[in-house]
């Protein structure tokens, strides 16, 4: 029973330790927390305490974690869902069964569940939480996404399922029934498969890598700070080479016009250079993030504008569409260096020519910055590790295979992710959403 207790309050304590900004994390720290104490209860049955307790214990464990389980399973399915759960009036209507029969409890006087009464709202609850998991697993397109949301599925559902099976329908059809050792073995199943899967593919946002000494762990570190600042350098340094070699080039030096504006972005590139190397100083333990107020189509423009004469010379055709999405709240630097990278991973993809979309979008509770081209693709195997710090599939002591690790760090400092769909011989688009939210 105690063994019980610990292990669903440690999952909840690692949830909220892992990023205590996540409200799905945050809700599935809650249910987690209500079902522990039904453990709880169990003990103080076999406890000296006044069975009061021990009602009101298990009482609160039959009311609140259905609750709780529903709530997280509307933010974590997103889209309406999430946008639904948000509104504080709806988490209200929601809590009013849970809150009714607590107080029907105590009018009768007895804190012990009534679990005909339990039946009515929390298997309807229960159903439509595992409902709500399988249908976001299923509708969902991007394939490490997808891969979370399976094991979520199956670490989850069938210990709701199982929860209304024993408990609810069992204590009402026969009150006497000793569900608590059979529905022991579910959660000891959800369990072992999130112990499983928490160190090989992460289970909502948690993943747990076991370095071999903490020497090694600095040390690497240290070394993705040192190449980071490196990738970094290269990227700038060539923007600013281009610019040279085109003003060099110049059939007419005099052209004031052009020539101020390879200036300005040789002068960009420096600036942007210095603040790059600044922040990145302190990278062996996490980069400094500055957010400000900033327009995520005025970022895109600037973050292509560098490229604009390679793509030209590679035969790269640009199109650009930018919706009017009002300003973010995110460090500008850091997001603008993030876009880079991702339109300079298009223009590697196309060296004999092609063609780049570059757009911002307006969704319903995200802006999405899009780069698209219509290059070679990625192949599969290949796609599953493009975040991967280190992994690189280009050729060449100047790749260090940052690039995408970093666009998926900044975007998690933005509270979004980035995206990524790509087809052998179609070409790739990559997402990155950021949350209307962060305003």
């Amino acid at each position: 029973m105690l063994y019980y207790v610990i292990m669903l309050s440690a999952a909840a304590a690692v949830l909220l330790a892992s990023d205590v900004r996540s409200e799905s994390g945050r809700w599935a720290a809650f249910f987690l927390a209500s079902a522990a104490l039904g453990g709880v209860a169990q003990l103080w049955m076999r406890s000296p305490l006044p069975p009061v307790y021990y009602e009101l214990a298990q009482l609160l464990n039959q009311t609140v974690t259905p609750y709780g389980v529903l709530v997280f399973s509307l933010i974590y399915a997103g889209g309406a869902a999430a946008a639904l759960a948000k509104r504080r009036r709806m988490k209200l209507w929601l809590l009013l069964p849970p809150a009714v029969t607590i107080g029907w409890g105590l009018l009768a006087g007895s804190l012990a569940p009534n679990y005909p009464l339990l039946l009515v709202w929390t298997a309807p609850y229960y159903l439509s939480a595992s409902w709500l998991l399988v249908v976001s697993y299923l509708r969902e397109t991007d394939r490490q996404r997808r891969r979370s949301r399976l094991i979520t599925v199956l670490i989850t559902v069938p210990t709701l399922i199982g929860v209304v099976a024993f408990i609810h329908v069992a204590k009402t059809i026969w009150p006497t029934f000793d569900f608590f050792r059979y529905i022991s073995a579910f959660f000891v199943y959800s369990f072992a498969i999130a112990l499983l899967c928490v160190f090989v593919y992460g289970v909502l946002g948690v993943k747990v890598r076991v370095e071999s000494d903490s020497l090694a762990g600095a040390m690497k570190a240290a070394g993705m700070g040192t190449s980071l600042l490196n990738h970094t350098i290269k990227n700038e340094v060539g923007k600013i080479a281009i610019s040279v070699e085109n003003l060099r080039c110049s059939p007419d030096r005099g052209e004031l016009a052009s020539g101020e504006q390879h200036l300005a972005v040789i002068e960009r590139a420096a600036a942007h250079l210095l603040e790059m190397a600044g922040r990145i100083h302190s990278r062996t333990r996490d980069f400094a993030w500055n957010p400000s107020r900033c327009d995520p189509s005025v970022l895109m423009r600037e973050a292509l504008d560098p490229l604009r004469d390679r793509f030209a010379r590679q035969g790269v055709a640009i199109a650009e569409a930018y919706a009017d999405t009002g300003v973010l709240l995110a460090d500008q630097v850091h997001l603008r260096e993030a876009i880079g990278n991702v339109l300079a991973n298009a223009a590697d993809a196309m060296p004999a020519g092609g063609a780049v979309e570059a757009a911002v979008r307006s969704e319903r509770r995200d802006v999405v910055l899009i780069v698209r081209d219509n290059g070679p693709g990625i192949p599969p195997e290949v796609l599953e590790r493009v975040w991967e710090p280190f992994f690189g599939t280009k050729p060449g002591k100047d790749n260090y295979g940052l690039g995408l690790s970093y666009v998926h760090q900044v975007l998690r400092k933005c509270g979004g992710r980035a995206e990524i769909d790509s087809k052998l011989g179609e070409g790739t688009i990559v997402r990155l959403r950021l949350p209307r939210s962060r305003r």
